[in-house]
């Protein structure tokens, strides 16, 4: 097959490449096995980019330091203590890892550490098949204990061991097989689902951040809606992010409601789209992606029912980016993730009351001010949230976003808008007040700020007027 002719010629230059090739003489040289493991052999043979190198052998974490450190231009230990070496050599980075046989006690959430004696003891503790294939070094001999090869080829997730062994092992090996399915367009093995299904309580055992780094890297593969779906229909979102599923809400088709679990990872799809077209080369922008996927969670909370069974979901809006505040806490997301989705989230409906009546300049004034350094992903998170089939109507809010950015870019070159200040400081405010620092200064300030808002720049005389009659008319 030409697929495999066209990985082997990609994986014999590879071995050929300096680096790796030094590494293969020195530790042969040392009488010593070492082979090419895991994600870049698989890649290799799925013809996606080989972005890293790492390996496998039968010496212990202190031989490898005294074999790499007269050919690395730089070596580090932090991952020693789960047998893991890291290194530079001749400009490449790698990684090289003892044989291991972990071992569970079924309470830590970490594995005990045990090294093992052989490959092919090591290829069967891994996550998946077609990640336990090695190519071993210099000889180029592809090792494949599990199948991996087979499995390869049919596009199926299957677990080395059985799956109810493997997944209980290592509980986040479930949420790894929800991600791959995403990032390598893999079916999930009939015998794993099940049994994720079965064991899916055991992910609560996984620390948070273990679970959030999984989270992250499924919404940063290029297509997330396969693993998303998976995450959901088995049951695990319903333990680790419990408002996705509440998302499929019970449907009337007579009144044509919104499958808004579907329009969420529509709105996901959309919002993808848009980030690389605008930044085709920028890494994959997960704030923006967990406020798409987010945006609609608190319609569970605020659904209503009116006359004629209409539905509302008045403030979920401001529902949503609670509760979206929340569960990014509990999965430990960093404060500034935290409180960027939520204001995503809080200002995703704001365009609807433009695309209504228009606004004036001081309102997108206040919506550029509000969205602050948002506000970039804040128009692509709307525009990704017109999902209607009324052509009307989405030609009528894309020309309303159209006509938004048009004069927000306008008034940021008349204004300096992400720079903008009231005309008069703190210090000027003290002066013409007669003030001491305090509160009352802050409602001056923010009075000015209001008025520059408004009205734009009215120069420092005018402003020293109208602060005067406010201030005036504040003690009437």
């Amino acid at each position: 097959m030409q697929q495999v002719q066209d990985a082997l010629e990609r994986l014999r230059a590879l071995a050929a490449s300096r680096p790796v090739a030094r590494l293969a003489e020195t530790f042969r040289r040392h009488g010593h096995e070492l082979a090419l493991v895991g994600g870049p052999v698989r890649d290799a043979f799925l013809g996606r980019p080989i972005t890293d190198l790492d390996f496998t052998t039968d010496a212990r974490p202190d031989r490898i330091l005294e074999l790499i450190r007269p050919i690395a231009d730089a070596h580090w230990d932090v991952g020693r203590a789960f047998g893991t070496i890291g290194a530079r050599v001749d400009g490449e980075q790698v990684e090289i890892t003892t044989y291991r046989a972990d071992a569970y006690d079924g309470l830590s959430r970490k594995p005990v550490v045990e090294f093992g004696d052989t490959i092919e003891g090591d290829l069967h503790r891994r996550d998946f098949t077609v990640g336990a294939m090695a190519l071993a070094l210099p000889e180029l001999h592809l090792i494949d204990p599990t199948g991996g090869m087979d499995d390869l080829m049919q596009g199926v997730l299957r677990t080395p061991s059985s799956p109810a062994v493997s997944f209980g092992d290592d509980p986040l090996r479930m949420l790894r097989a929800v991600r791959f399915t995403s990032q390598l367009g893999f079916h999930l093995d009939s015998g794993a689902f099940d049994a994720i299904v079965e064991l899916r309580s055991r992910i609560t055992d996984i620390s948070a951040e273990r679970v959030r780094e999984e989270l992250v890297k499924l919404l940063a593969t290029p297509q997330p809606r396969a693993g998303i779906e998976l995450f959901v229909e088995t049951g695990l979102a319903e333990l680790v992010l419990p408002e996705l599923p509440a998302l499929q809400l019970e449907r009337d088709d007579a009144h044509q409601h919104k499958d808004v679990y579907e329009h969420s990872i529509v709105v996901l799809e959309r919002a993808i789209a848009l980030e690389r077209e605008r930044t085709p080369d920028a890494a994959p922008d997960v704030v923006l992606r967990l406020a798409a996927l987010l945006h609609d969670i608190g319609k569970p909370r605020t659904r209503r029912f009116g006359p004629g069974r209409k539905v509302t979901f008045y403030n979920h809006d401001v529902v949503g980016a609670k509760l979206a505040r929340k569960r990014l806490a509990k999965l430990r997301f960093d404060n500034h993730a935290i409180a960027s989705v939520s204001r995503l989230v809080e200002l995703h409906m704001r365009v609807y009351n433009y695309e209504g009546a228009g606004w004036t300049d001081s309102a997108v004034r206040r919506f550029s001010r509000d969205a602050g350094p948002e506000l970039d992903r804040l128009l692509i998170l709307i525009r990704a949230d017109i999902t209607t089939r009324n052509q009307r109507r989405h030609d009528r809010l894309g020309f309303a976003i159209d006509d938004l950015e048009r004069r927000i870019r306008d008034l940021a070159e008349q204004e300096e808008l992400d720079s903008m200040r009231p005309e008069l400081d703190g210090e000027r405010i003290m002066q013409i007040l007669d003030l001491k620092p305090g509160p009352q200064v802050g409602e001056a300030y923010r009075f000015l700020m209001d008025l520059r808002l408004d009205e734009g720049l009215i120069g420092e005389a005018a402003a020293e007027a109208r602060l005067r009659e406010w201030w005036a008319s504040r003690d009437a």
